[in-house]
């Protein structure tokens, strides 16, 4: 192996670690490695930035807002209605829930398909009783089946046919992963809805916010007193002042209560703060701001009289306007604090509490870092927390009154995706093409609007990519793919072309467990290409195989943003993911290979 090579396996190595540890998010991770390759001499300076006009960048772009259009067009919207027509049965609502989402995914983002469909998901648990926890691991599960059955489905199918374009002069077709990628999508989805969900654990009290955070363990009401420090202060800086102090709830002033979010001006005599913590935390305000105290626990709350009654209606949180959000990968405030976001002044989002892995975080909420898939509990006004929090990055778990849509927009859309699916069939006009055409006639025919085009684009997923194509064509040009085949041949000398084909399948499954299915995807490709050669076959199972591997990344919450985003509101524990991921990634295997040789024969 030739020096470079080694130099820039050396970079891939670290740029795994990157991956794995996420300490830098992926796309930084990515860029980073791209320019040390080029510092290194490893990536030409003039071919640094071509990933991003690359046509799988492009191409994932387009597919992205097509996606948002079909979202206000109401096409997602009547998929959602059929869903919930599933009844009480868990079997028929997994069915339901994860064929839905699996059709949404073919042909539109998945993890905008996932995000579409987790509040209904939720709001059906509660309806029926049933544990979130039994159906948000099938309904992600389910997403990532759904993108192996066509070319715009998932990041990587659109990456292994462009590179393989760029290998042969012809690219895979849209429809060309259909028949295998239905095959495992059909095969999972069943094992999942009637078997798999009971491999899942039964987590209880995650029906509603109220539940999750237990919000109503210890609410405190403290009265302003002539003498008390707060006289005169903004509620922002009295809980800026006092280290320890639990979330303000509302403000009640003569018999009238206010949301934090709303209250406005200085505190008076008089007034009282309903705030919600352990008792530890309530004394702490109480005595430091010279405020008169009183509160009980759920119990003790329970067993007052009529009278009583009547003052809890007054000051609890019935009507407090309580939502919660799932921080995303992609979201702005990972890493910092909600004082340091300042989410109730600039926002109007009073934060409650925040949940991680399924428990809620102790200590002082406006002092805790944001993490990728940590759950919020939010007071606001409604039209903030549906504004606000896709500005900062959150996907809303409330569920959302669904919509018809108008029926010009729907038309529109399907008319206008049919057609550039039809000039892809044809060969008039390539996928990159003919998707960007698309979703441009959709901005101009009012079909959706230039900021939420936009808006719907991930852009960390697009640095990524962009920034691991060059880096994935330094690793085929400098011997490292070839150098990693032979090792794979010399492993498996003995053994079959079919043996090493699910050798290669494994080990791309392996490899999208723990780090972004996309990226996984760019590095497998060359060496699955270098692997066929070594052992004189066609190179098409073998990338389909790695399409098939890179998409099945079930054994973890880490692999793909779609696992994330249910591991806080499922409350999952990383261990879970093995439990139904493990029989789901054996299933995958076990008729993807058949399939495989079935349709793209080793001799081509």
């Amino acid at each position: 192996m030739s020096t470079d090579a080694v130099v820039l396996s050396a970079l891939l190595l670290v740029a795994l670690i990157g991956f794995v540890s996420g300490i830098l998010r992926y796309d930084l991770v990515a860029l980073s490695i791209l320019l040390a390759a080029t510092f290194l001499g490893l990536v030409p300076p003039e071919r640094t930035f071509s990933g991003f006009g690359h046509p799988a960048v492009i191409t994932v772009a387009a597919v992205l807002v097509i996606s948002r259009a079909f979202f206000q067009s109401g096409l997602v919207d009547l998929l959602s209605r059929a869903a919930q027509r599933a009844g009480g049965r868990t079997v028929l609502q997994l069915l339901s829930l994860t064929g839905t989402v699996a059709l949404l995914s073919a042909f539109m983002n998945n993890v905008g398909a996932l995000a579409l469909m987790l509040p209904v998901t939720l709001k059906m648990a509660k309806t029926h009783g049933i544990p979130p926890s039994r159906l948000l691991m099938p309904l992600s599960f389910g997403s990532l089946l759904g993108g192996l059955t066509t070319m715009i489905g998932t990041p990587p199918n659109v990456i292994i046919a462009t590179y393989w374009g760029e290998v042969s002069g012809t690219p895979f077709g849209l429809f060309d992963f259909t028949p295998v990628g239905v095959g495992v999508a059909v095969a999972g989805i069943l094992f999942i809805s009637l078997i798999g969900w009971r491999l899942l654990p039964v987590r209880q009290g995650q029906d509603s916010p109220e539940d999750r955070f237990e919000i109503e363990d210890y609410l405190g009401e403290l009265r302003v007193t002539e003498d008390s420090k707060a006289v005169g202060q903004a509620l922002g800086q009295l809980k800026a002042d006092i280290e320890g102090a639990p979330p303000v709830l509302a403000v009640i002033r003569d018999d009238a209560r206010i949301p934090a979010h709303r209250f406005r001006g200085v505190l008076q005599e008089d007034d009282i703060l309903l705030v919600e913590g352990e008792t530890e935390e309530i004394e702490t305000l109480a005595n430091q701001a010279k405020l008169s105290i009183g509160f009980a626990s759920k119990e003790e709350k329970g067993e007052s009289g009529d009278k009583e009654d009547a003052e809890k209606e007054k000051s609890g949180t019935a009507d407090l306007n309580l939502g919660e959000a799932v921080v995303m990968a992609h979201s702005r405030i990972i890493g910092r604090t909600a004082a340091q976001l300042r989410l109730l002044e600039r926002h109007g989002l009073n934060l409650i509490a925040v949940a991680r892995q399924g428990r809620r975080l102790k200590g002082r909420v406006r002092d805790v870092r944001f993490e990728n898939g940590d759950v919020l509990l939010l007071e606001g006004g409604d039209d903030n927390l549906l504004e606000q929090l896709p500005e900062l990055g959150c996907l809303p778990l409330a569920d959302r009154e669904l919509k018809l849509g108008k029926p010009r927009k729907l038309l529109l859309s399907l008319l206008l995706f049919g057609g550039a699916v039809a000039t892809i069939l044809t060969g008039w006009l390539s996928a990159p093409v003919a998707l960007v055409a698309a979703a441009t006639l959709m901005i101009l025919t009012g079909v959706i609007d230039l900021r939420s085009a936009y808006a719907g684009i991930d852009l960390p997923v697009l640095v990524l990519l962009a920034c691991m194509i060059p880096v994935g064509q330094a690793l085929e040009t400098t011997g490292g793919a070839a150098w990693l085949a032979e090792q794979l041949l010399v492993f498996g000398a003995q053994w079959p072309a079919p043996a090493t084909l699910a050798l290669l399948l494994i080990a791309t499954m392996c490899l999208s467990d723990v780090i972004n299915n996309a990226a996984a995807a760019v590095l497998m490709a060359p060496i699955s290409v270098s692997l066929a050669h070594g052992l004189e076959a066609s190179p098409e199972p073998f990338l389909m195989a790695v399409a098939i591997g890179a998409s099945c990344a079930f054994l973890t919450p880490v692999g793909h943003q779609s696992n994330t985003l249910v591991f806080g509101p499922g409350g999952y524990r990383f261990s879970d993911y093995w439990k139904l991921g493990l029989p789901a990634q054996i299933i995958a295997f076990a008729v993807a290979m058949p399939l495989l040789l079935l349709f793209w024969p080793l001799n081509g």
